[in-house]
């Protein structure tokens, strides 16, 4: 995946300096309008993604999770986020150096790309730790995403990337709560995944969010 953003970014630097040259020669511009648009959503989609996996990079996650506190602010829907990290990362760049530890981070995010449904948002917000954005989503049903794509990173042929390699990953839960902010609830969920990592490898952690206060004479 590294390698393909390069060849774009070096494809939209020569795209981008034959319109120039176009610009300065022949003084027309209306035509090559269709190709720095081109060039532009090239780039734009460069700023928003995370250059190593893929997936969206932390602004760009964070910015999905605001839209969907919102959204759920104006709609009472309760969504999920879920946080995960591959368990014993470090262990696997130790003994097999930082080629294959990349590769199971693209692997994995290659993984959760495919398998997750087109309205969540996966993004990478720390070296080794992925978020998941589930609108309409209670914590039953992400359960049931999370053991599915547990599943599909289980049957990858990690063998083929390095002899003995095994790879499975540790999870975090938590629902929206009320006057929740995005940097709120990423911070929960980080602690549900540490709770999770304590536990084992391939575990998963919930939090539940408070519920909100009740003034029994509010209404009166």
């Amino acid at each position: 995946m590294p390698t393909e953003n390069t060849q774009i970014l070096l494809n939209a630097r020569q795209q981008l300096d034959q319109l120039i040259k176009q610009i300065r020669n022949e003084g027309q511009q209306a035509n090559l309008l269709p190709a720095l648009e081109t060039v532009l959503t090239q780039l734009d989609s460069m700023a928003r993604h995370d250059h190593l996996t893929g997936a969206l990079n932390r602004r760009s996650l964070m910015a999905m999770l605001d839209n969907e506190l919102a959204r759920s602010f104006r709609t009472g829907h309760t969504f999920t986020l879920a946080s995960i990290a591959i368990d014993g990362l470090e262990q696997i760049l130790e003994q097999h150096g930082q080629a294959v530890a990349k590769l199971v981070l693209q692997r994995v995010s290659k993984e959760a790309l495919t398998m997750l449904r087109t309205l969540d948002s996966f993004g990478r917000v720390a070296a080794n730790e992925f978020a998941i954005v589930m609108p309409t989503t209670w914590l039953e049903a992400s359960r049931k995403a999370i053991a599915r794509l547990k599943l599909r990173v289980e049957q990858v042929d990690w063998e083929s990337i390095a002899p003995g390699l095994k790879v499975s990953f540790s999870t975090g839960l938590t629902t929206n709560a009320h006057k929740d902010t995005a940097e709120s609830m990423l911070k929960r969920v980080g602690s549900a995944l540490v709770t999770a990592r304590t536990l084992g490898a391939n575990q998963i952690s919930e939090i539940e969010p408070p519920l909100p206060d009740y003034d029994p004479n509010a209404d009166n």
